[in-house]
């Protein structure tokens, strides 16, 4: 029984740790991406639509 328990924790903390990686996979690859549009169109950054004030801002990462 207890090794039941310690492959359930283990399983589960590997299928936390994918899902964080695969998180942060998409967020560095849309960075990249957004990097060679920028490069490929000669803009200096993205800008991005502030809801609450109406104004247009560079893009955070």
């Amino acid at each position: 029984m207890p090794q039941l328990i310690f492959f359930a924790i283990v399983g589960v903390a590997g299928y936390l740790g994918y899902r964080s990686m695969m998180r942060e996979a998409k967020r560095v690859t849309a960075r990249v991406r957004r990097a060679e549009r920028e490069a490929a169109t000669g803009t200096q950054g993205t800008l991005v639509l502030d809801p609450e004030t109406g104004e247009y801002r560079l893009a955070k990462d």
